[in-house]
């Protein structure tokens, strides 16, 4: 019999690889089961190896389950724990990959039992691609995993969670729930949001559209190229995590307008400061985020 009983809710790119990893590294040791919509992600997850056995049931798919990991947009995370409730079993674990905190726990707080636990968790990693289709075993390898504190929880649970996510190969680190929303925001939510202006900007270039596309090389595709994430999980992020994105909106609002003042004033000395203070700045985060993660 499995020593450790996992559900994923929503077996995409981030529950089918976290279901393909486990299976890696534990084998029969581990069962996963998984809730999804259609019934062609139903047999695809089955057929890739993600989960042992899917079905859109809820009952079937947690009553059972150890750890419940919820993998679906941030919005849909508390509706879908209420629906899932009335089949956990005491003690059960829940967990996720939302790239937001504080709405997730507000919500949850407020409907879950004493003997249901909540361990926030964020996989800083992804593809331009979504689906399970998408999903790889090493996607979590040498990315920061961050799970949040929650005073609440007994250490039991903690640490449960903790070493599953350490199976994954990822940098476990931890972060209070306000600091992990607003470090979200410049260092993933921000670039979102750039990178789709930017593509927008390309579409409202009017006559010139044309001719930008031929123009179109490895800077412009690299820059974009998390434009093309799930649209769905992108709007529920901004969402629920909408004060730290606004404000984080308007300074780099106030960014391009003070580079834009030096362009129109034709002040090389300050454009120059400009670049060369970003370049030594992101050389110098490179270098640090080498060797940042400690294990936990």
């Amino acid at each position: 019999m499995a020593e450790l009983r996992l559900a994923i809710i929503g077996v995409g790119l981030i529950g089918g690889s976290l279901g393909l990893c486990l299976k890696d590294k534990l084998g029969d040791a581990v069962y996963i089961t998984g809730m999804c919509r259609t019934q062609k992600s139903m047999e695809r997850s089955v057929e890739l190896g993600a989960v042992d056995f899917a079905s859109d049931d809820p009952a079937e798919v947690v009553r059972d389950a150890d750890i419940i990991f919820l993998s679906t947009p941030v919005l849909q995370m508390v509706p879908m724990v209420q629906r899932l409730l009335p089949f956990m079993k005491p003690g059960a674990i829940i967990t996720d990959a939302g790239s937001t905190k504080q709405y997730v726990w507000n919500g949850l707080r407020e409907i879950l039992p004493p003997d249901i636990y909540y361990v926030p968790g964020h996989p800083m990693t992804g593809r331009e691609k979504s689906g399970v289709d998408a999903a790889q075993k090493d996607l979590f390898v040498n990315k920061c995993y961050v799970i949040v504190e929650n005073e609440g929880v007994p250490k039991e649970a903690y640490e449960q969670v903790c070493s599953l996510v350490r199976l994954t190969g990822a940098n476990l680190t931890t972060l209070d729930i306000a600091k992990h929303d607003r470090c979200a925001s410049v260092i993933s939510h921000i670039p979102h949001v750039t990178a789709a202006a930017l593509v927008t900007l390309l579409n409202r270039s009017h006559g010139d559209q044309e001719a930008c596309l031929k123009l179109a090389g490895g800077g412009f595709k690299d820059t974009t190229r998390i434009a093309s994430s799930n649209a769905d999980m992108w709007a529920d992020i901004c969402m629920t995590n909408s004060e730290a994105i606004v404000n984080h909106i308007r300074i780099l609002q106030g960014i391009l307008g003070e580079v834009a003042e030096a362009i129109e004033n034709r002040d090389r000395d300050a454009l120059y400061e400009y670049f060369a203070e970003s370049k030594k700045s992101r050389d110098s985060i490179l270098e640090q985020t080498r060797n940042m993660y400690e294990l936990i």
